[in-house]
């Protein structure tokens, strides 16, 4: 039985995928935090996969990584950097998950020799994931969010575990979200409401009915479009909440407050909600809209940029910088490859860029591009911000600048490179050995210990800063930031890059891994072997990212 506190909000798709539930479900739950309650999210995803490790970011965008060292869709990205809470492996359910875990118990005679089937077993083990979720994290709301759309073959498990969860907490406990597209037909000049209705329609085949509808548009929605939707689908007028395309994602909370969703949803559970205070959210959009701000441009050196999702982090973190900064964003996005070919105009558009930030990756395509993107910061003294990947460019270039040779590479580019400056740890090599790709990697949170008098040390302690740990006699700081790869930094060349130059200013205490790298006499060149975006929240950015941005601004 579902822990009796704990309130549930399902947020279904209708019509096709990409309307953003996600954003519209996190933009609820920061909401319902400025209201005073404690939320968490889960997310369930209808694919196969076991995690979304694997998958191309081509295919399904950026990997986003937990504390807990979970490799999870990047929705979880946005509940995160909305609800400013950090989440877990039990925020994110797959069907490979699911079905994972049911035929394990049924090798080991869990069942008793019953047969397997989707009704009852699998449906049980998606509410057991649910109620462990909020047992775990006892939140006043967990918002469930059901990936795909309604009608689709693979989703349908969950539809009929959220309909049973639904019967089973009872209607007082739990509230329908339907998130629905109006097409817009050229022809006729008009916005469509049949296929919401048709989604509708599906989803009481499945024994559901939403509560609240939020009405996807790219134009404006008219009242009486509404008012057909509420007859048609059998909800108030009021529960048929326009949703049209915004500029920022970072509107969709004042925009649907202003639809007064909570005291909807307050109403709906019988709750005296208290009034939800966005002030700061406000103060945040009217940053970003701010035309009177100074534009300062940031290229983004990488393999994935045709693919708008695969930095989203990085992008969200560069936004919130800006913000806080008070310039205005414009993102260039750069192909590695280009570079690498010598291509004229983008290198021109690289040159006309403030800073420049190289995120992670992995594979050998691009990278000397990456290099050369590298050289050219160092060398002209431009902001430079490397991530993970980034970090160990900066030193494959360095360590080419101090060496004097070409023959100075990762191991995961080159094998039998003369100069390995970046290597993979001893615990990671029996992975790549057996071929073994999924969670194979240095995942999660891991601690680093910040040298004073370094650019790292003066972000992170800086008064506008994440909290972090300090010892108040020494002054060391500690900090915990998210990993998610195979390669570190080869201590044999430390001593040598120090001599040169080159500041270790974070380091792994446990295991002794560079974590932060630094050009010394430059304005910031700064690389790190973890993801800071995973951490950065529209509201307080990243340190790192602040400073970075903060740089760019004075070129």
């Amino acid at each position: 039985m579902p822990p009796i506190k704990t309130k549930y909000i399902f947020v279904t798709g209708g019509v096709c995928s990409g309307l953003g539930k996600g954003t519209a479900m996190a933009a609820i739950g920061a909401i319902l935090k400025t209201a005073g309650y404690t939320v968490s999210v889960m997310k369930m995803d209808p694919y196969l996969n076991i995690d979304p490790g694997t998958m191309s970011p081509y295919q399904h965008g950026e990997v986003f990584v937990t504390d807990d060292g979970y490799e999870a869709d990047l929705d979880l990205g946005h509940y995160e950097r909305f609800i400013d809470e950090p989440l877990s492996r039990l925020s994110n359910i797959t069907t490979g998950q699911v079905y994972q875990k049911v035929l394990q118990e049924e090798r080991q005679g869990v069942y008793l020799g019953r047969t397997i089937q989707v009704i009852p077993h699998i449906t049980a083990e998606i509410k057991n994931r649910i109620n462990d979720a909020a047992a775990r994290t006892k939140p006043d709301f967990l918002l469930i969010e059901i990936g795909g759309t309604v009608g689709d073959i693979e989703g349908e498990p969950y539809l009929e575990a959220a309909r049973q969860f639904h019967r089973e907490a009872g209607p007082d406990q739990v509230l329908f979200i339907l998130t629905t597209l109006l097409p817009y037909l050229d022809t006729s000049g008009e916005l469509k409401t049949k296929p919401t209705q048709m989604a509708v329609r599906e989803l009481h085949r499945m024994g559901i009915q939403p509560d609240i509808i939020l009405a996807r548009a790219d134009s404006k929605i008219s009242k009486d479009l509404l008012e057909k939707i509420a007859l048609f689908c059998d909800v108030p007028l009021a529960n048929a909440i326009p949703c049209p395309t915004l500029k920022s994602i970072y509107e969709v909370p004042l925009d649907l407050e202003s639809y007064h969703i909570s005291k909807l949803i307050f109403e709906h559970f019988g709750l005296k909600g208290k009034k939800p205070n966005l002030k700061e959210w406000s103060t945040l959009v009217r940053r970003m809209r701010s035309a009177k701000a100074r534009k300062v441009m940031v290229a983004l050196v990488g393999k994935y940029t045709a693919h708008g999702d695969a930095y989203i982090s990085v992008h969200e973190a560069l936004k919130a910088a800006a913000a806080f900064q008070g310039v205005r964003l414009s993102i260039i996005d750069i192909d590695s490859e280009k570079l690498e070919e010598r291509d004229a105009k983008e290198w021109k558009r690289l040159r006309s860029a403030n800073g420049i930030v190289v995120p992670g990756g992995f594979g050998n395509r691009g990278i000397e591009g990456k290099i050369q993107a590298a050289n050219y910061a160092r060398e002209n003294k431009v902001p430079y911000l490397g991530l993970c990947l980034g970090m160990q460019i900066m030193s494959i270039e360095f360590g080419r600048y101090l060496l004097k040779t070409k023959e100075v590479n990762s191991t995961e580019f080159d094998a039998e490179v003369k100069n390995p400056v970046i290597h993979i740890i001893p615990e990671q090599r029996k992975n790549l050995e057996a071929k073994y790709m999924g969670a194979s990697m240095r995942l999660g949170a891991y601690q680093c210990k910040l040298d004073v008098n370094t650019l790292a040390y003066d972000a992170y302690t800086a008064k506008t800063s994440h909290a972090v740990p300090m010892d108040n006699k020494s002054g060391a700081v500690t900090i915990s930031e998210r990993h998610r790869h195979r390669y570190e930094f080869n201590n044999d060349y430390r001593e040598k890059f120090v001599e040169a130059g080159f500041v270790f200013s974070g380091v792994n205490p446990e295991k002794n891994l560079v974590e932060i790298a630094e050009i010394k006499d430059h304005p910031f060149m700064l690389g790190t072997q973890f993801h800071p975006e995973f951490q950065s929240r529209p509201l307080r950015p990243h340190p790192l990212f602040r400073d970075f941005m903060g740089a760019c601004a004075k070129r």
